[in-house]
């Protein structure tokens, strides 16, 4: 990632604060060039740096995205273990540079299957940034929307609180942020695939056929102005119906 800090330019969109993203495609992407499909994760890496970047510049405040889903382990063995080095290739060269981007890092997801190597860096990159607030970036790793949800009643049933919307939502993975407001999903693929189930219910969703390592700036910021151009009603009437103002 560049040394340079990201400036952070006019305030993103009323109402934007949480980007999610499902970064699709890498694979694909390698295989188009006539390269293994781990390349594509490698370049995948460089489109998560430009995100975070242009997340920065958006004055977005979260940034969640899907790194590895619980249904990723059924992948060949050779490209499971490709991902989990650079997952930790990851972390350890870009750790420090996004702290002192003002990023603090926080991972989502089941981290008990992970070796212990890996939950350490994971737990000292969480450490290392904990007091930054300038963009939070959760990286889902391990993680499913129904494990999410099962995890969550669990939790909640061993609290003794009764089961509410209200109690369930305080033991999900991301209860103490906004729910997101805007979920990319890039490579062309129009589905959720087990990725904040809950979270996203009343997200606005943005596909896109672009293949993740070829996302960018520019991209997000395409898709963000797409974002703008909506009004939000959260299951009320709309602001305006057919030129006249809602009282």
């Amino acid at each position: 990632m560049s040394k340079q800090t990201p400036k952070r330019s006019e305030p993103a969109p009323a109402g934007l604060r949480h980007v999610a993203v499902v970064m699709d495609g890498n694979g694909r992407w390698a295989q188009r060039r006539l390269l293994p499909r781990t390349a594509g994760h490698k370049f995948g890496v460089d489109a998560l740096k430009s995100t975070v970047r242009g997340c920065i510049a958006q004055g977005v405040s979260y940034l969640t995205v899907f790194a590895f889903s619980s249904e990723n382990w059924n992948r060949p063995a050779d490209e499971v273990k490709a991902l989990m080095d650079l997952f930790v290739q990851a972390l350890r060269r870009e750790t420090r540079e996004l702290a002192e981007q003002g990023v603090r890092l926080r991972f989502v997801g089941d981290r008990s299957a992970f070796e212990a190597p890996m939950r350490d860096l994971m737990q000292q990159a969480e450490d290392l940034s904990a007091a930054n607030t300038r963009l939070v970036l959760n990286v889902a790793i391990n993680y499913g929307g129904r494990w999410d949800l099962v995890q969550a009643m669990q939790a909640l049933q061993a609290s003794g609180e009764a089961v509410t919307e209200q109690n369930l939502e305080r033991h999900l993975c991301l209860a103490d942020i906004p729910a997101p407001d805007l979920l990319i999903r890039t490579g062309g693929e129009r589905r959720l695939s087990n990725f904040l189930l809950w979270q996203v219910a009343y997200t606005e969703f943005y596909f896109t056929d672009t293949l993740w390592p070829d996302f960018d700036e520019k991209s997000l910021a395409i898709a963000i102005a797409d974002y703008a151009q909506r009004e939000r009603r959260f299951g009320t009437v709309p602001v305006r119906v057919q030129g006249l103002r809602v009282a």
